[in-house]
């Protein structure tokens, strides 16, 4: 099953180039071999950065079911960078289409002990964490600049996810180029299913 995922975005004070009206348009796909995609990205003339480990801590609300509502509260440490994450429910049946949310926290471990203090203290538990190794890499591809994301996902095996920012007007060119590349880089069956859905066993 091949199905497009559109997250509605907006960093809060992040600093980045999203907005209410930006949304990612985002293929991810189980693979066997990412050093095989990272080979032909690279002959793409795609910058790949070095590797960093994600740890994303997933939190259940105090009042409400998030499996039943479909959101999701997650605080993040790359390095000694922390982000709280909410991203609400899917807008249709086909696609991730999904409002996110995101805010950068204070750096370093004590941010992050302060953060997951704060809100389990107000009734928030957690429930899972997904820890992931993801190298980055940026690339042109038909005139949109597209990040790939090589992951290693504990648990889980090997992903590749393509995204493309988009406005809503040039959201269709988006599809089209994210659909083209996938092909080209010889990808199919995507997933459609978060990693914090896998890791909790659900199913499509």
């Amino acid at each position: 099953m091949s199905a497009l995922g559109l997250t509605l975005t907006n960093h809060v004070f992040s600093g980045l180039p999203y907005s209410m009206s930006n949304y990612e348009v985002e293929l991810k796909f189980p693979v066997q071999d990412l050093a095989q995609i990272e080979s032909a990205l690279i002959s793409m003339d795609a910058i790949v950065e070095v590797a960093v480990k994600q740890s994303d801590f997933y939190y259940a609300h105090p009042a409400r079911d998030f499996a039943k509502t479909d959101e999701a509260l997650r605080i993040r440490r790359v390095g000694s960078k922390n982000f709280i994450t909410y991203k609400g429910p899917k807008l249709d049946a086909d696609t991730k289409t999904r409002k996110e949310i995101e805010v950068p926290l204070i750096s370093g471990e004590e941010g992050a002990v302060n953060i997951m203090e704060m809100i389990e203290t107000l009734g928030f538990t957690q429930v899972a964490e997904v820890t992931k190794i993801r190298r980055k890499a940026d690339l042109m591809f038909e005139g949109s600049s597209v990040e790939v994301a090589l992951d290693e996902v504990d648990g889980l095996g090997s992903f590749i996810e393509l995204e493309i920012i988009a406005s809503e007007s040039t959201m269709d060119l988006a599809k089209q180029s994210i659909l083209k590349l996938a092909k080209q880089l010889g990808l199919s069956q995507s997933q459609r299913l978060s990693y914090l859905e896998l890791v909790l066993g659900f199913t499509e």
